[in-house]
């Protein structure tokens, strides 16, 4: 059950870094840096994801 509330709080990070991303580039005057930091910050919580989810799927099998 620990694998599902990390996945579940993992997903919601990623939602808000898709949200702030959205805002940053609606916004012209945001620095083209912290749209890539967002960018690079919201993969990485992507990949952190989908690793969960494999090694959910391991346990189970």
């Amino acid at each position: 059950m620990a694998i599902q509330a990390h996945l579940v709080e993992l997903e919601r990070k990623h939602k808000v870094l898709e949200n702030e991303l959205h805002e940053a580039l609606v916004h012209l005057s945001t620095d083209d840096l912290q749209i890539v930091e967002l960018k690079r910050r919201k993969l990485m919580v992507k990949d952190a994801i989908e690793r969960l989810k494999h090694t959910a799927l391991e346990t189970v099998h």
